[in-house]
């Protein structure tokens, strides 16, 4: 058969995408590796975890982010410890959290001793689903805040037994 002369046959185009999608399929991919690291390729995990596991009261709350010590703030006014306890109860970054810690620090934190702010700060520390699942009795509360006086006062606090409809505190 001359090239030159041959003219290839026109195919169906439902033929032509079928062969093209068995071939394409059928190919391997070539995945490299990592361009910094050069390490293989992992198998992704899923990025939307079952709530139902997440949440359950027996399930460890992860963090991909390791934690952190608290910054050191051995010479700051309490004053400024009241001002900067009370910013970090409103802005969690989970509403209900935000909810619970802003009514709880708008309650209490005028009040509170030396020795409560620096717990309360320790607190703060802790992880949010952690905070909020010890204070609304969905997980056991570890030693360390079972016997505290300013958690205990936050466990009164989120039993709402007024049952006082909540809203974000005023700024002011």
């Amino acid at each position: 058969m001359n090239p030159i002369t041959h003219i290839p046959r026109l195919l169906p185009c439902s033929t032509l995408s079928r062969s093209l999608r068995l071939l394409s399929v059928a190919r391997p991919v070539f995945v490299p590796n990592h361009p910094v690291t050069n390490e293989p390729p992992t198998t992704p995990q899923d990025p939307y975890p079952s709530l139902r596991v997440r949440h359950a009261p027996e399930a460890a709350v992860s963090s991909p982010y390791p934690n952190l010590p608290p910054i050191p703030r051995p010479h700051e006014v309490i004053e400024v410890t009241r001002a900067r306890l009370l910013y970090q109860s409103r802005k969690r970054g989970m509403l209900e959290n935000d909810l619970l810690l802003s009514t709880f620090a708008r309650k209490h934190l005028d009040t509170m001793t030396e020795r409560q702010l620096r717990e309360y700060d320790s607190l703060l520390d802790e992880p949010d689903w952690d905070i909020y699942y010890w204070a609304t009795g969905k997980k056991d509360v570890p030693d360390k805040w079972e016997k505290s006086e300013v958690f205990g006062m936050l466990r009164e606090h989120v039993k709402n037994e007024g049952k006082v409809v909540m809203r974000m505190p005023d700024l002011s």
